[in-house]
Order: structure tokens, then sequence, then C-alpha cells
């Protein structure tokens, strides 16, 4: 099963990149923020217990998150892999879903991480806001939210790197040289670990 993290901050082309990984690999899209969406809307217990939380402007615990994933694995155990898109983000997280995963007799293959200068994920920020009309891809938003990322991540990526499971990706480029030197990545990492 090809289990793979996608990491980059924002403006890397995470999502980009993950649509075309989902299409080429047949992964199933692991996102947090989606998983949430969804148990809230289905009104699941886990969703009401997380939505009680953030109605008051509290953070979902990580049990929480781990049970909303670990019933999206079972769904979908026949998927070829799964993409996990911004998490884990704590070592913590990592950990949790490396516990989750091993119960589900898988792992993560890989943690692909997109790096792209800081002065370039601005400059991709700022244009997206001014052509989607997110308000929060400003100059100043963009500055904090990828100070946070570098500051949130660092020891998830370290995590990775101890277990010989992080590889960084130029994310400069056009979308298909990037989607190249990620599936060149993948594919090196398949058939080492086959």
């Amino acid at each position: 099963m090809l289990n793979i993290v996608l990491f980059g901050p924002p403006g890397a082309g995470k999502g980009t990149q993950s649509e075309r990984l989902i299409a080429k690999f047949g992964l199933t899209h692991i996102s947090t923020g989606d998983l949430l969406r969804s148990e809230i809307a289905n009104q699941t217990e886990l969703g009401l217990s997380a939505k009680k939380l953030m109605d008051v402007g509290q953070l979902v615990p990580d049990e929480t998150v781990i049970g909303m994933i670990s019933n999206k694995l079972s769904a979908n155990m026949g998927s070829a892999g799964f993409i996990f898109d911004g998490f884990p983000r704590t070592v913590a997280q990592a950990e949790a879903l490396d516990q989750l995963l091993q119960e589900h007799a898988t792992e993560i293959v890989l943690m692909i991480a997109l790096e792209v200068a800081p002065d370039e994920l601005i400059k991709r920020l700022v244009k997206r806001g001014e052509t989607s009309g997110r308000t929060d891809d400003n100059e100043e938003t963009a500055r904090k939210r990828i100070d946070v990322y570098n500051k949130e991540t660092s020891p998830v990526a370290n995590y990775y790197k101890e277990q010989d499971k992080y590889f960084a990706v130029d994310g400069i480029g056009s979308m298909d040289e990037i989607f190249d030197r990620i599936t060149s990545v993948i594919n090196k990492q398949t058939i080492l670990n086959s």
C-alpha cells in the first residue's frame, strides 16, 4: 500500500500535486479539514464532539482527528494507498498515525516535502488571493502562515528523516516538472521497498 504524507508550506502547490498523485496512483485523499467538515455534516459522534469544541474556539484534540482518520482508512482499505494532506503537523500526531496504520497492517512509505523559497511562496499566495478572492492570501498573512508552517513542521520532518522516509522535492517549475520530480521519488522508493 502506497501511503504518502505530502508536506509543503502554503502556496507550495500541494493541492495541485495531490490531485495528480491521486489520479496516477489510485490513492485516497485524506485531508483533516475535509474529514472534519464531513463528520460534522453527517452528524457522527466524532463530528458532533468536534463541532462543540470548534463552536467555542477550541482546537479539535488529536484523538478525535485520529478517530476520523481511522474511519476513513477502514472505509477505504481497498484503495491502492492514501495521501495525507496537511497531517500530521506534530510529532505526537505522526506517532499516532504510525500506530493507527500499524493496526491496519500498513505504514507511511514516504513523506514528500515540496520546497519553495519564501519570496516565491508569497508571490504565489498574493496572486492566488487576487484571482480567487481569498482574503487570507495577502502578503502579511502569507508571511505569518509560512512562519507558523516552518515552526510547526520542522520536528515532523525530522521524525520522518529519522525513519529514512523524508524526501525534499524542488517545488519550483511547471506543474509537470514538479509532478515528474515527485513521481520519480515515489517510483524509486516503491522499487526499493518491494
